[in-house]
C-alpha cells in the first residue's frame, strides 16, 4: 500500500518523510518522487513471539511516497499530483508557524485535487465523444454512454467545487470510476507542521472538520529527538523545556486504518508474522495475500485469536478449549485472528 505525502513547498514534507521512514530525502531528487518503506507497528507480536519464540519476526510495511512539493498558484501541481494517483492514501502536511493558516491550506488543496481530477474527467470525456461519432457495436456503445453520463455528472460536481468524496454516486458509477483513481474520491489525513515550542497544538487540531484524522507534530523537532540516545533526548527535553514524544506509531497505523486495510497475522516457532489487507477482507483474500497458490488451493482457515493464545500459553491448549474455529474462505477476518491456512497444491 502506497501512501503519499503532498503539501506545499515549505510545509516539511520531505522532513516528515525521514521522520517516517529513517531515510533522508535527497535534494538532488526534489523534483521527482522518492519512497521508502515503514514498518507498521503491532503491539500484538511480542506476546506472540514469547510463545513460539519464533526463528523470524516480519512486519508488514506501508510505501510512504515523497512529492514534490506543490506551488501556492497552482503552477505545475496537476502533473505532480498526477503521480500519486496510485496511492491509497493522501497525507496533507500543513505548516502551523509563521502565522501560517492550516485551514487555508487545506481549501487550497482540495482547489489543487479538483482541478487534477477535471482535467483527467475533462480528457476522456472528449475521448469518449470521438468514440461515438463513430459505428461501434450496440454492447460498446451503452457502456461507453454509461461512462460519458457519469462522467459528465462527476466534472458538473468538480466545476461547483464538490470533490468526489462528496458525492451521491451509486456502487455502480464509482466501479465505473476506479480506474481513473481520481484524486478528490481518495482517503486523505492531515499532519500539521507546528514550531518545536507549540503549547497548545489542540488549537490546530479544533479548526480541522470532524471528518479528517489529523495530527498536530513538531515534526523537525521529533526528527532530531528520534536522532538522540535515550539519554540524550531526556537530558534535550528537559533543558529546551518541549514536550517532545509524539505519537509515530499511531500516526503510521493511522494512515492504514485510512487508506482501507488492515493487519491479520500468521504464527509459528518458524516465523510471527504480520499481513496487510483490505478492512473486511475474506478468508481467501488473506490467503491470496501470502501466496497466489495457497488461494488457489484453499481449503480452509484454522483461526485463534491472540487474546486465547495469550490468555491459555499454547496452540494446545487453546485447542483443547474448543476455541479453534474452522471458517469457509468467504470468512471476515478479525484484527485479533491468527490464521492457519489450509490449502491444497
Amino acid at each position: 500500500m502506497k501512501i503519499g505525502l503532498v503539501g506545499y513547498q515549505g510545509a516539511g514534507k520531505s522532513t516528515l518523510f525521514q521522520w517516517l521512514t529513517g531515510r533522508e530525502s535527497d535534494p538532488s531528487l526534489a523534483h521527482t518522487l522518492q519512497s521508502a518503506m515503514c514498518v507498521v507497528p503491532e503491539s500484538r507480536v511480542e506476546p506472540l513471539c514469547k510463545l513460539y519464540v519464533p526463528k523470524k519476526i516480519t512486519l508488514a510495511s506501508l510505501e510512504i511516497v515523497d512529492t514534490p512539493g506543490l506551488s501556492r498558484d497552482s503552477d505545475g501541481n496537476a502533473p505532480k499530483l498526477s503521480q500519486l494517483r496510485e496511492c491509497g492514501c493522501l497525507v496533507l502536511v500543513v505548516p502551523g508557524y509563521d502565522r501560517e493558516d492550516p485551514i487555508a491550506d487545506l481549501k487550497s488543496f482540495e482547489e489543487d485535487l479538483i482541478l487534477a481530477d477535471m482535467e483527467i474527467v475533462s480528457k476522456r470525456i472528449a475521448k469518449i465523444e470521438e468514440q461515438l461519432k463513430k459505428p461501434i457495436q450496440k454492447q460498446l456503445r451503452d457502456e461507453l454512454e454509461f461512462e460519458l453520463s457519469t462522467l459528465a455528472m462527476v466534472l458538473t460536481g468538480l466545476e461547483s467545487g464538490q470533490p468526489l468524496h462528496e458525492s451521491d454516486m451509486n456502487e455502480e458509477q464509482l466501479k465505473s470510476l476506479k480506474a481513473f483513481q481520481l484524486m478528490t474520491a481518495k482517503p486523505r489525513l492531515v499532519v500539521i507542521n507546528t514550531t518545536d515550542d507549540e503549547a497548545d497544538p489542540e488549537r490546530f487540531l479544533a479548526k480541522i472538520p470532524k471528518a479528517l484524522s489529523a495530527f498536530a507534530i513538531p515534526v523537525h523537532l521529533e526528527l532530531d529527538l528520534g536522532n538522540m540516545s535515550p539519554e540524550e533526548r531526556a537530558e534535550f527535553i528537559a533543558e529546551m523545556g518541549v514536550s517532545g514524544g509524539a505519537d509515530r506509531d499511531g500516526l503510521i497505523r493511522t494512515m492504514m486504518d485510512v487508506s482501507g486495510q488492515q493487519l491479520f497475522l500468521t504464527a509459528g516457532d518458524k516465523e510471527v508474522r504480520t499481513w496487510m489487507m483490505r478492512k473486511n477482507g475474506t478468508a481467501l483474500e488473506a490467503a491470496e495475500a501470502i501466496h497466489t497458490d495457497i488461494a488457489r488451493g484453499f481449503i480452509r482457515a484454522e483461526i485463534m485469536t491472540v487474546t486465547d493464545l495469550v490468555e491459555l500459553g499454547s496452540e494446545r491448549e487453546v485447542k483443547a478449549a474448543h476455541k479453534v474455529r474452522q471458517e469457509p474462505k468467504d470468512y471476515l477476518v478479525q484484527p485479533d485472528d491468527v490464521l492457519f491456512i489450509r490449502f491444497s497444491i
